[in-house]
């Protein structure tokens, strides 16, 4: 797998619904005993090399500015701010690797854990996106970098741990991540990422029997939990339990007007 999302195409309708810490290289059997690993050998990329993406003028002309100013200002706090500013418009566009650039500028000038935090969380997001492998290896090192600077202070902070876990997830050493996500698991048996994401591995290893009890707990948890509502009715669907998946299909119904996972729905509806 070299996503961060599932595609769900359904009757050729291609349905997407984000999961943005699906991980890349795993196999999660019995929540990983069997690993397969693609492409374990990678090439190192600059990160100022493919950051630079193609925007519109009147975007071209601000972010140049704004960089111009940035270079020039010698207040870290004023630099800061310009690097938000940065990011902020890269993120509009679209180009997060641009955006976790700036903000780890922000970053290396400030030094406080504020900035790291904001860098590591850009930067997953920027691997959650991406779909180059060097990229992808990149963001995620770059990613953990940052927020395990985060963790080092605040151990407690169980939402940035399993990001961590999942960029492990997707590197050559994948077993890590798994241990991270059963870590937060028995730290907080009801957290709403360690549940989601660990629905996810079962589901991404074709282990829907296991997938259907972990996003069961999610939604007796977090009932408003939409994507893990619909991959709970995936999952009953796939491990034949019809009656279970049309009530859950019709109850996702009833808790969103995204279009895309709405004609999901449909088209599974219309296939049992």
């Amino acid at each position: 797998m070299k996503k961060s999302q599932i595609i769900v195409s359904v009757l050729g309708i291609a349905c997407i619904v984000v999961l943005f810490s699906l991980p890349r290289f795993i196999v999660d059997n019995d929540e990983g005993n069997a690993l397969i690993s693609e492409g374990e050998n990678r090439q190192d990329t600059n990160v100022e090399e493919i950051h630079d993406a193609p925007l519109g003028l009147e975007e071209r002309n601000t972010i140049d500015m704004l960089s111009s100013d940035l270079e020039k200002t010698e207040s870290k706090e004023k630099y800061a701010s310009l690097a938000e500013e940065l990011a902020s418009l890269y993120t509009q566009a679209g180009k997060f690797d641009s955006a976790a650039f700036f903000l780890e500028k922000a970053a290396l000038k400030t030094e406080t854990i504020e900035s790291w935090e904001k860098a590591g969380s850009a930067y997953y997001d920027a691997y959650s996106f991406a779909m180059d492998e060097q990229k992808v290896a990149l963001m995620a090192e770059k990613s953990r970098t940052y927020l395990n600077k985060v963790l080092d202070k605040d151990p407690k902070r169980l939402d940035l741990k399993t990001k961590v876990a999942m960029t492990y997830v997707s590197s050559p050493s994948p077993m890590q991540g798994i241990t991270m996500l059963r870590e937060v698991l028995e730290e907080d048996p009801a957290n709403e990422d360690g549940l989601y994401n660990m629905g996810v591995l079962s589901m991404q290893s074709g282990q829907y029997k296991r997938a259907a009890e972990r996003f069961e707990e999610l939604v007796r948890y977090h009932p408003d939990n939409v994507q893990g509502q619909f991959y709970l009715g995936v999952s009953y669907f796939e491990t034949k339990q019809n009656n279970k998946a049309k009530k859950q299909f019709q109850l996702v119904q009833n808790m969103t007007s995204d279009q895309m996972v709405l004609a999901s729905v449909e088209s599974y509806l219309g296939r049992l």
